[in-house]
């Protein structure tokens, strides 16, 4: 059983600006006296296609933790777009807040990230066109800058859909936990 379990994570400031901070209202509950802190991550998808561009926005311990409902406010950086492939910086992604007791990850909490490009001095664009069957022809997708001004890409974190991952992991003495393991192990019958 979990001596830890979130209760709720409220995703604040959103929408937002690329490079203002990701901000999470956090609220978990202990249900027994821990020993150690607990462990908060954020980290940013930098590409589907390759996890060395994942960035770690940030890392904060939290403890002593009381028994009880307990709440705060996870801040991170944006993350540094000068690490991001020019095709990953728009478009879908993903945040993942993590929590470790003893380096142990516990829960992960990840989040859909959408990132556009929201230029409000653009010309609007053209109204589709009829082809020559009748069929309406969109118009072309408006030509970005290069590079393209991160003050002018607005992140929307899809906060009503958190995917929730649990992972079981062992709370107490290590050693002790093992004694017990084998305290429980079935005996085998003599034939």
């Amino acid at each position: 059983m979990a001596l830890v379990n979130v209760v709720n994570m409220v995703v604040l400031d959103n929408p937002t600006c690329f490079s203002n901070p990701f901000q999470f209202e956090i609220t978990f509950e202990c249900l027994q006296e821990l020993d150690d802190d607990l462990e908060w991550k954020v980290l940013y998808v930098g590409s589907a296609k390759d996890s060395s561009l994942d960035q770690v926005l940030d890392e904060v311990l939290v403890g002593p933790v009381p028994v009880g409902v307990n709440k705060f406010v996870l801040q991170a950086d944006s993350p540094d777009p000068s690490r991001l492939a020019t095709e990953d910086l728009l478009g879908v992604t993903v945040v993942l807040v993590t929590c470790s007791y003893k380096e142990r990850e516990f829960v992960r909490v990840g989040y859909y990230v959408n990132n556009e490009y929201n230029d409000p001095n653009a010309p609007p664009p053209p109204p589709p066109t009829m082809g020559e069957n009748g069929e309406v022809i969109p118009p072309p997708p408006p030509q970005l800058p290069s590079p393209i001004p991160v003050e002018l890409i607005q992140r929307q974190i899809l906060a009503d859909k958190p995917r929730v991952t649990k992972f079981p992991i062992p709370w107490g003495d290590e050693k002790a936990a093992t004694a017990q393991e084998d305290a429980v192990a079935p005996m085998q019958e003599d034939s």
